[in-house]
């Protein structure tokens, strides 16, 4: 094996091998088919990044489409909000489909098999149709409507589509195999009764095709060479094959189902379902709020495309399940961030800090560089003077010898500026430190190239001047969930092992540059962590959500539980 074979995923390999067989590389075309009745999660990245990267490596089309055929969940929001997720992630499709584009055709269609005798209409209730499927060792048996004559069925098949049927009364079924192995083949039912408008058919329709039926054929009128899907799809295939085989002689290449693991992520939940859950419970906001695992509310965390993209890339395309490590995800965005967010200084925790002997009323403008990894962001000036705040826990009135932070009788640096020592400190009436003070070494400065400000001192800590820092809302989120597979717990409900503390809102104290933040833009609050300015965030009410810590500290935790 050639090392640029190696190289490829088993997909990548499935596809340059037919085109060494003969397929025409001008065939060559993907799609993306999400279903327009949820926001998208962690795991569509996947599925989204594995057919628009083939789309660019083989230089092939790559559709939008959307499997539109359950007027009851979907609706044009879930539309909309796919489209803006799909493109935020930086992938452009070459068409925008429906597979209600094809109702009229698959409606055609499905007249052809009734009159083939391979569909007929059946009058039993959904449960004496599940009854009669029979088990995975034991075969089922045929419904006492199977051999209604063609004729029959075409004519109640068509009252069907006039609205002469109550929903839930009739279906059309596929006449295929009773007792196959695949339970799926037992006489699926390939329509149903939905009395319910279509976000873009309108009224038009009371009957809407099955998943199963609608996708190859949706494939094969789009010209889709390879259909890929996740495992869980994979039984579906030989009725994905079947529907093609029996319908009237197409004209080109069938579509080639494959199929891939999906992405399971630990600490988290992906159904659709349990998703609209949490939501309706009210554990969380939104399907934007940033503890969901949706693309919205990554992006409204402070996740970045490039750090999406990087994670499904890293964690790879097989053919087994496997859970993927959250820690793994949190490293992209950490990764992705240390070389695109600039430095600020925040304090989340403040205690005010008093600089005895400093300059009474004096302010002076201290440089700050925006990012160490990357010269082109410049520097900052920053408004220092007598009164600050730090943080409460960068503090400690007395301390052993490990902790390099600030003590009485101890130097530390504050970042950007001078070396300080702990003098006093001033109580209320409980006894809680209100306020501490210290004295600097006016020829420590930072930067300034004086003897004194290359001294070596142990801790530095971030600060931020009193009378120009800004208070902001600070959300702190955590994992949603305390277990790291919450949804495969047979005696309880993964709402169960909701974390308690997965949000924390705090007021916190922030340098002024802050103000000027657009919504959506990434930080690091120095020696705290990453963070970005949220969507709801203004000049006046200022609201900043953590992203990531600056180092993995969840494990720790765990350790310590």
């Amino acid at each position: 094996m050639s090392e640029h074979t190696e190289s490829l995923h088993f997909i990548e390999q499935i596809i340059k091998a037919d085109l060494e067989a003969g397929f025409p590389a001008d065939k060559l075309r993907f799609r993306f088919p999400p279903e327009p009745n949820g926001y998208l999660h962690i795991g569509h990245v996947k599925a989204i990044a594995i057919n628009f990267n083939l789309g660019e490596k083989f230089n092939a089309p790559v559709n939008l489409r959307f499997d539109d055929t359950n007027p009851a969940k979907e609706s044009i929001e879930f539309v909309n909000a796919i489209k803006k997720d799909v493109q935020w992630l930086g992938y452009e499709w070459a068409e925008e489909r429906y597979a209600s584009d094809y109702f009229d055709q698959l409606f055609i269609w499905a007249k052809e098999l009734i009159l083939k005798g391979l569909a007929y209409v059946d009058s039993q209730s959904s449960d004496e149709i599940a009854n009669q499927k029979g088990t995975p060792t034991q075969a089922g048996s045929n419904s006492p409507f199977r051999d209604t004559s063609p004729e029959e069925n075409l004519a109640l098949f068509e009252e069907m589509a006039a609205g002469k049927h109550k929903e839930g009364t009739l279906a059309l079924r596929a006449k295929i195999d009773m007792s196959s192995p695949n339970m799926l083949m037992r006489d699926p039912i390939i329509y149903r009764i939905i009395e319910k408008d279509h976000h873009r058919t309108g009224s038009k329709w009371c009957i809407y095709p099955m998943y199963d039926w609608t996708h190859g054929e949706s494939d094969y009128i789009e010209g889709i060479s390879h259909s890929l899907c996740t495992l869980e799809f994979k039984p579906h295939r030989d009725l994905y094959e079947w529907f093609l085989d029996n319908i009237t002689k197409l004209e080109h290449h069938y579509p080639k189902q494959r199929e891939f693991a999906r992405l399971n992520l630990s600490y988290t939940v992906t159904s659709k379902r349990k998703l609209a859950k949490l939501i309706e419970n009210k554990t969380v906001s939104g399907w934007d709020d940033p503890r969901m695992p949706t693309i919205s509310g990554l992006r409204r965390r402070g996740y970045t495309p490039e750090s999406l993209r990087n994670f499904v890339e890293t964690a790879g395309v097989s053919k087994r399940e496997n859970v993927i490590d959250a820690s793994l995800l949190e490293f992209c965005v950490r990764e992705d961030l240390n070389k695109k967010a600039s430095r600020v200084m925040a304090v989340l925790d403040p205690i005010k800090l008093v600089i005895t002997n400093y300059p009474e009323g004096a302010t002076e403008m201290l440089e700050a560089e925006n990012n160490p990894e990357d010269e082109s962001k410049g520097s900052r000036l920053m408004p220092f003077s007598k009164n600050l705040y730090i943080e409460r826990n960068d503090f400690k009135e007395e301390a052993n010898r490990k902790y390099f932070r600030l003590t009485l009788g101890k130097e530390v640096r504050l970042k950007n500026a001078y070396i300080i020592q702990g003098q006093s400190v001033v109580k209320d009436a409980e006894g809680n430190i209100i306020e501490v003070h210290c004295t600097y070494d006016p020829d420590s400065k930072s930067g300034s190239g004086s003897e004194a400000s290359q001294r070596k001192v142990k801790g530095t800590i971030h600060w931020v001047n009193q009378d120009t820092s800004i208070s902001a809302k600070v959300n702190l989120y955590d994992r949603l969930f305390n277990d790291e597979s919450p949804d495969q717990h047979k005696e309880q409900e993964f709402t169960d092992f909701i974390n308690s503390d997965s949000l924390e809102v705090i007021t916190a104290q922030v340098e002024p540059s802050l103000v000027n933040l657009k919504p959506g833009t990434n930080i690091q609050f120095q020696r705290l962590g990453y963070f970005v300015v949220d969507q709801d965030s203004t000049e006046d009410n200022l609201v900043f959500n953590k992203t990531v810590g600056l180092r993995d500290t969840w494990a720790k935790k765990s350790n310590n539980n």
